[in-house]
């Protein structure tokens, strides 16, 4: 568990460092629902609450989904300026597209200046008013649960080792059930995830002690489970473990 607590500092460290513009990117890698997008936004809107106070745009951008190459151009146009932050969260298709992972390379570049071409017609460009040439001097932040040095694609591996060299690379290393567990347990208890439930110390026991009675047998052994579970609890308090027997796990 210290293990795990401490690459999580480490990730809300690094993040605070691409905020300020000390580290230019980072890639964070880790099984889905164990709090990687939870840390990186939490240090993000910790950073930008006085923007929003004073009204101002902030200058971080979370993106999740797929996007086009096109529409990644038109996005780091629009966070170009230093201390921007760019946040792409499970938007595995700019690492899977060839001109897309083209054009992070370019932002993401090493040296002093790192200038982004977009040489082919484009009425978007012309529409949005974006130049078709134009210096990165943000920062960016991947999360995503692909694992770089397993993809089979000898092509698509070259790409991503080209832009590993150009960013901190953190691996969470939370591969096995037992990892998991021990990270659920700790966001639960450290946390105010279920603060909200108004539950005693005994009614989070329970739902922490069903997760982990059941873990082999969950849909999913994530953070989303917890809440699936703690809102079983809290609406339905007589059969709620019945309940979750049927709709959280697989079938045997």
């Amino acid at each position: 568990m210290t293990r795990i607590g401490e690459r999580f500092d480490i990730m809300d460290a690094m993040t605070q460092a691409v905020v300020e513009g000390v580290v230019r990117s980072m890639i964070v890698v880790g099984p889905p629902g164990v709090g990687k997008s939870y840390g990186v936004e939490f240090q993000l809107e910790k950073a930008g609450m006085f923007d929003k106070l004073a009204g101002k745009r902030v200058k971080y951008e979370v993106i999740k989904g797929a996007m086009t190459s096109i529409g990644l151009y038109c996005t780091l146009y629009k966070y170009s300026d230093p201390k921007n932050v760019l946040v792409f969260d499970d938007c595995d298709s700019i690492l899977l597209d060839d001109v897309s992972l083209n054009l992070l390379k370019g932002a993401l570049d090493s040296g002093k200046k790192r200038k982004i071409s977009w040489l082919s017609e484009s009425s978007t460009l012309r529409r949005e008013g974006i130049p078709d040439q134009f210096e990165f001097k943000g920062s960016v932040i991947f999360i995503t649960n692909l694992k770089f040095d397993t993809m089979k694609s000898q092509k698509l591996r070259d790409h991503l080792d080209a832009l590993e060299s150009r960013c901190h690379y953190i691996d969470l290393q939370m591969d096995t059930e037992r990892e998991k567990i021990l990270r659920i347990e700790q966001v639960v208890r450290q946390g105010d995830m279920l603060e909200d439930y108004d539950f005693k110390p005994w009614d989070t026991d329970e739902v922490l002690d069903f997760i982990k009675s059941n873990a082999s047998k969950l849909r999913e052994l994530s953070l989303r489970m917890v809440i699936k579970i703690a809102d079983l609890k809290k609406g339905m308090p007589q059969n709620w473990q019945a309940v979750a027997r049927t709709t959280c796990m697989r079938r045997v």
